[in-house]
């Protein structure tokens, strides 16, 4: 799979590295962010999270819109 971002750019060698999370393109090293993430399950009447994050990967553009407020 290959870098949709890459792509754009007219780079068309770039092999992606993972899948955006949030629109489900391909992202190469240089376009995907790892974030960490909250992982909580219901519990009775309320939610309950793990100590430990979970990561996922998003792409440049998504963790953009999602860090822009």
């Amino acid at each position: 799979m290959r870098c949709y971002d890459c792509l754009q750019e007219a780079r068309n060698d770039i092999t992606g590295i993972g899948v955006c999370s949030r629109c489900g393109l391909a992202a190469c090293e240089n376009h995907a962010r790892v974030r960490q993430v909250k992982v909580t399950r219901q519990l009775g009447m309320g939610a309950s999270s793990g100590r430990i994050p979970a990561r996922r990967v998003v792409c440049h553009t998504c963790d953009m819109a999602e860090t822009s407020h």
